[in-house]
């Protein structure tokens, strides 16, 4: 008497597979992005915040470029659970983003400029 082994169907389901057309296409565009970017930033082409603002929707353009065409995020026969570790990843991201920030912050609070500094050690060395 033998066992027949599980059905595999679906571990053996293949990944969505792009064409070459989008993956030339995802790389064209992630180049156009980096491009833009790039001479936004060293051209000084508009004022500070305009700049900061444009760079962080470029990022974001090519964040979305990445996952749509190199990813296939959304393309997948069962999309909730691969959505679902993309929503989770998202998360953990910005929760590590923000709290660099406000280490970075808290820091830059607490940590004595050059004349403070100065001023602690010589206190603290007794030489007055």
């Amino acid at each position: 008497m033998t066992k027949e082994p599980a059905s595999t169907d679906k571990l053996t389901a293949e990944p969505p597979q792009g064409t070459y057309a989008t993956y030339i296409a995802g790389f064209v565009l992630s180049i156009v992005l980096t491009i833009l970017a790039y001479t936004l930033v060293s051209e000084r082409i508009l004022t500070n915040k305009l700049l900061i603002g444009s760079v962080v929707a470029l990022a974001v353009a090519q964040f979305l470029v990445q996952v749509v065409f190199f990813l296939h995020l959304g393309r997948e026969s069962k999309p909730r659970w691969n959505l679902m570790v993309f929503g989770f990843m998202l998360l953990v991201l910005f929760i590590l983003v923000l709290g660099t920030l406000w280490i970075m912050d808290n820091l830059d609070y607490h940590t004595p400029t050059g004349e403070e500094l100065e001023q602690q050690i010589i206190e603290d060395e007794g030489y007055r």
